[in-house]
This record gives C-alpha cells, structure tokens and sequence, in this order.
C-alpha cells in the first residue's frame, strides 16, 4: 500500500497567499444540488484558495455539466458550521468540495469517450469496473481539481466530508446502494486540500475498514520564464539543439510568410473553426469524433466560451502564416500563468510546423503579458520538453472499501 502521506511543498513555489492552518472548528457536510449554489458564492470560495485554478471556477463545472449530465451523478457536499439547520438551503457554506459518482465503467462509455490528452502517465491501482465510485466533479476534462474555501479550514472540511462518506445511514450521499470507492485525482503536490483530505481518510482508515492509497497519478509539465525575460532571453535558457530546432522552424515559417496568433474576437462564432482544425489533426483518437462523445464535447467547448465569457481566462485563438489559417489553440489565463488545454492544425500545413509555431507564439505572449509559467497540463507528450518543462506531478486519493477490487 502507498503511504497516505504527500510532499509538503509543490515542485514550483507554494503561491502566494497560502494560508497558515488555523484551528479546527466542527462542521457538517451536506449534499446539495449544483444548480442551488450560486456561481458568485461557487466562485468567492474558489477565490478563498490560492490552489484554485480556471478549472475550479463555477463555469467550467457548468459547461461540463450541460455537456456530460448523461454520464454521471451529482454529488457536491457543500460544507457549512455543524450549528446550522439540516438540509437549510440558506447555511452559508463554508466551504464546496465538487463531487460526482458512477460506476467505474459504465455501458455508454464505449460511444461517450473522447479523449483530451495523448500523454502515457504511470499504472495506477485498479479499481474494479462495476466499483460505484465516488470522483471530483468535471474529472475527465479537468487538469486540476481542489476544494472550494480557506485552506486554514481544511482540516476541518475534509473531517466533515469523511464523516460523511463514513455513514452509510445519511441520505444525502445520493445513491441507494453505498459507495465502493472514493477517487479523488488531479490534486495538486503540496495542495491544503490533499493533505487535509489524506491525514482525515488516514485517521478513519483502520476503523472503517477501508483501505487508502496515495499515489502520483501524472505528471503536468510546466516552463518557466526567468524574470524580464525577452522571447530570445527565455530561448537561451534551453538546450542548443532544441533553441536552434525551434529558431530553424521559426525562420523558415516566416519566408512563407507574416506568422501570427490572432485571439478571437468572438469565440463561440469561431468555435466550429477551432473544431475543424482539431479533427484534422486528431480524428477519432480526438475530442470531436462523429459519436455521441463528440457531440458532448462540442456542447462543452460551446458552453465553456459562452459561461467565461469574453473578459474570463478562457482564449481561443488561430495560428495564420501568410494570412493562411493552419492552426489553432485553446488556452487560459491566471495572473501568473499561461495553461496549453487544446490545439488543432492543419496536416497539410506539416512543413510549416504549425505545432512549433503555435507554442513559439503563445510563449511569446506569455512573455509580453509578464506570465511567469507556460502550464503544459495533463501528460508526458516529448515536445513539452523541449520547452524547458520540468514535471509537476498531481496526486491520486483512493479509498475503497475492504474486499472491492
């Protein structure tokens, strides 16, 4: 078995504003139905966490929810002071922990899968198919996942959850038949809430006969960009060979003509551009395939640019050469960071090297707008790495019953 314990500190610096643990206080957690909590009190708590990323954010939970109702079941515990009336739809929460269940593999998966990542991560325990288990809402589509609220009550939050989880009597779990398995990834090396939630499951773990595995679940790899950095400046931070790679299939780019990467004005009218280009490149190993998977996908990206909205950390944008459209990118923003979710280009472009391209230009604004961080996301792709990317592994919580595979 794995040891419930996790790193102390991420592999980039703890962000700024982290909040010192303070003093337990008793609270209850209780089911209560997405649609009941609202986006500004959903996104006030993200805010209370310096761990939060556009993941977390009430719209992206929405969007992803619209798309993928039909796959899963609601299941978000909103924390409130134990003093507060059961079931009171009023309780001010203290703190949110998005949750969904499903059986592990359930009979429509086959026509619902997509796939948003192509990266190899390491063998992970198995848990088995028919297993009710218990995951971070939005999961399959999420790079990273936390709780909602002050880290300084986390402890107290993730005691609250487990007491929930350990009473098979409270209604509010949402199934008729008890979980098998609590499955809780994308969970950040050093985040409040993967301590709080591991140290709470540990303490339960022997009495309740469960049994608790921590392990490295993949890996996102991450670059970072030296302080007044120019693009030429960051370039010379990597190896001579990839920084002439890179510089080669820049220059020979740009003899095809004017390079650029053009934000869209208007996201949800250039969805179906984006779509188009990333069929071209990916097919049906994709996220649009011509399945009912592929229609779930295209209700989520359209849902994701309408709920951000133009002012939110969502961008689409498209890579032109010679006012020729052969790429494009979908990508967020946070004040320090830039995070890679998606691209698409054009095979028939290949010689211009649309993918090089379409990285080169979005450090390049990263740059300009003082980021910090080119987040990669999800997986081990090799080309990450000739960015300079060094690895940022997030964090797998399973708890599963004693005798479920």
């Amino acid at each position: 078995m794995t040891a419930p314990t996790l790193e102390a500190d991420p592999d980039c610096a703890r962000p700024a504003g982290s909040t010192t643990l303070g003093p337990e206080r008793r609270l209850r957690a209780e089911l209560r139905p997405f649609a009941a909590i609202p986006p500004e009190t959903w996104d006030r708590l993200a805010g209370l966490n310096p761990w939060a990323t556009p993941f977390s954010a009430w719209a992206f939970h929405r969007a992803w929810w619209d798309a993928y109702g039909d796959n899963a079941h609601e299941e978000t515990m909103v924390v409130v002071d134990a003093g507060a009336e059961p079931g009171s739809i009023d309780a001010e929460p203290i703190a949110i922990v998005p949750l969904m269940h499903r059986h592990v593999v359930e009979a429509s998966d086959a026509t619902t899968h997509t796939a948003i990542r192509h990266g190899t991560g390491p063998e992970l325990t198995p848990v088995s198919p028919t297993a009710k288990a218990v995951y971070f809402g939005a999961s399959y589509h999420a790079d990273y996942a936390t709780i909602l609220g002050d880290p300084g009550e986390f402890p107290a939050v993730a005691d609250a959850l487990v007491d929930t989880f350990g009473d098979d009597s409270l209604p509010n779990i949402g199934h008729p038949a008890p979980w098998d398995a609590i499955d809780l990834r994308r969970l950040r090396t050093g985040d409040p809430a993967a301590l709080a939630l591991a140290a709470a499951f540990g303490r339960r773990e022997i009495t309740e006969g469960w049994t608790l595995n921590v392990e490295r679940e993949e890996v996102c790899p991450v670059a970072t960009i030296p302080a007044d950095a120019d693009m030429d400046g960051f370039l010379g931070t990597l190896g001579k060979k990839e920084r002439h790679e890179i510089r080669r299939k820049v220059h020979r780019a740009e003899a095809a003509g004017e390079v650029e990467l053009v934000v869209s004005k208007d996201s949800p009218a250039d969805l179906e551009a984006f779509i188009d280009l990333h069929e071209a490149r990916w097919g049906e190993e994709g996220l649009f395939p011509d399945t009912a998977g592929g229609a779930q996908s295209r209700v989520m990206f359209r849902r994701l640019f309408e709920l951000f909205g133009s002012d939110g950390p969502l961008r689409l944008c498209f890579l032109t050469v010679g006012g020729r459209r052969i790429g494009a990118a979908v990508y967020f923003e946070t004040a320090d960071s830039l995070l890679y979710y998606n691209a698409g280009v054009d095979p028939a472009a290949r010689a211009l090297s649309p993918g090089v391209l379409i990285v080169e230009q979005l450090f390049r604004h990263a740059i300009h707008a003082g980021k910090r961080r080119v987040d990669f996301l999800r997986g081990d792709e090799p080309y990450k790495y000739e960015w300079g990317a060094v690895d940022e592994p997030i964090q797998r919580l399973l708890v599963r019953r004693t005798g479920i595979a």
